[in-house]
């Protein structure tokens, strides 16, 4: 038997694992391949992307994009970043992997980076995942450990009712997906958990007439993104802690796409003045590593979630927390939050003043934007032809969620290109 090797080359393209992904296939080449090995769940790729360098990457044809999605809002400091790279690298050759029965110093000390950065009063805690959609989902089983206590003559209702916002996407597992609005997502998977009640978005008062003495939580997020960045309207938020508040339900905002800088902010949600009763994040929290978080404020709201009644295997891993780490640290270092401030400004500026653009949305560096007609996937055709990466939740919006390192100078690229972008959609028609 041969000896195992147990420090192989580091170097990826003359490894027998390069010898596989780095051949001189072509994209449709790859694609070929692809369709006639994965589940069919994403339909045809749009590209076969092969490399990355901050906000630029390249396909299996050598063509260049300007990376304008950032992986949906996930590649905070854009590709290949030299420093969360390294530091992956290095913990990975140290711990790689530990069970639940233990736990590492990256966990430990992300966990208590994250309450730093939320503001969580004492007697927070953080529960780590894989995803956003994991983090959600501990969000809804915290959710529905929020019962209600029976009163002395037993006439208390049990709390089982859940509210959501119409337009809402929290995931596509069970719970999180019971909690997403979108009919098309749900309806090949009825029935889901039961309980959830999607309520017109913004309207403060629909609110205040769901929210009872039967309510469980409502789930929140500050900016709908997959329709369209949305921005809950101002009071919003306000009205959601009050009303929560007096009916003894919990407030749960989820941060996934809009926590951790996006909106060159920690939290989307901070300005509201509020102390929510749990926040989730994943996207950018791993700088591209994946990582989901659900952060639990107080005591009592801490405490519903108690031993054995939730787990993962791969969540809290030493990897995942150091890459973690790693984004945060540059996050706060480079003062990045502040740059993503000012060049989302500029971006949204530019984008307001382009013929065909009818409404500019968002903060930071989450951007949406309608069109005079419904061309929005013809755009992103088009962009792609030209070396640029957007996305279009509606036929009539574009979504922006770049690496949060973008330039003023590639934006400017970017809005430059817009105008003949927006034309050779509306001719292709």
């Amino acid at each position: 038997m041969n000896q195992i090797e147990t420090a192989p080359s580091t170097d990826l393209e003359h490894s027998p694992v390069g010898e596989l992904v780095h051949s001189r296939a072509t994209g449709a080449q790859w694609l070929s391949r692809y369709s006639s090995s994965l589940l069919g769940v994403f339909g045809t790729p749009q590209r076969v992307l092969v490399r990355g360098a901050g906000c630029l990457v390249w396909d299996a044809d050598g063509k260049e994009y300007l990376d304008l999605l950032g992986g949906i809002a996930v590649n905070a400091l854009g590709h290949a970043h030299p420093f969360v790279t390294s530091v992956i690298s290095s913990q990975l050759a140290t711990l790689g992997h530990v069970s639940n029965f233990f736990t590492s110093p990256t966990q430990i000390a992300l966990a208590e980076k994250l309450l730093e950065l939320s503001k969580a009063p004492a007697g927070s805690k953080v529960f780590f995942a894989n995803s956003g959609t994991e983090a959600v989902e501990a969000a809804f089983k915290l959710a529905r450990r929020n019962t209600g206590a029976a009163d002395s003559e037993n006439t208390a209702k049990p709390r089982t009712k859940i509210i959501a916002l119409e337009g809402a996407f929290h995931g596509r597992t069970m719970g999180a997906l019971a909690l997403t609005a979108k009919e098309a997502y749900r309806a090949p998977f009825a029935p889901l958990p039961g309980g959830v009640v999607h309520i017109p978005f913004g309207d403060i008062e629909a609110l205040r007439a769901a929210v009872d003495d039967t309510t469980a939580a409502v789930f929140l997020e500050p900016i709908q993104g997959e329709a369209g960045v949305r921005p809950l309207p101002a009071g919003y938020l306000q009205a959601a802690r009050q009303a929560t508040t007096e009916a003894g339900a919990l407030l749960i905002l989820d941060e996934v796409q809009t926590g951790i800088g996006r909106t060159g902010k920690w939290l989307a949600s901070e300005d509201a003045g509020i102390v929510p009763d749990a926040v989730t994040l994943a996207k950018g929290l791993g700088g591209g590593f994946p990582v989901g978080a659900l952060v639990t404020f107080g005591p009592e709201t801490s405490a519903l979630l108690t031993a054995g009644q939730h787990g993962t295997t791969f969540g809290g891993n030493p990897v995942a927390t150091a890459a973690a780490l790693a984004t945060l640290h540059v996050l706060e270092n480079q003062d990045v939050l502040a740059h993503v401030r000012s060049v989302g400004e500029h971006l949204r500026a530019g984008l307001a003043g382009i013929d065909g653009v009818t409404e500019v949305r968002g903060e930071g560096l989450l951007i949406g934007f309608d069109l005079d007609a419904d061309v929005a996937p013809a755009v992103v055709t088009a962009g792609l032809d030209a070396g640029f990466i957007v996305n279009s939740p509606g036929p009539r919006t574009i979504r922006l969620a770049p690496p949060l390192i973008l330039t003023t100078e590639q934006a400017d690229r970017f809005l430059a290109a817009l105008p003949a972008l927006l034309q050779t959609a509306k001719d292709a028609q």
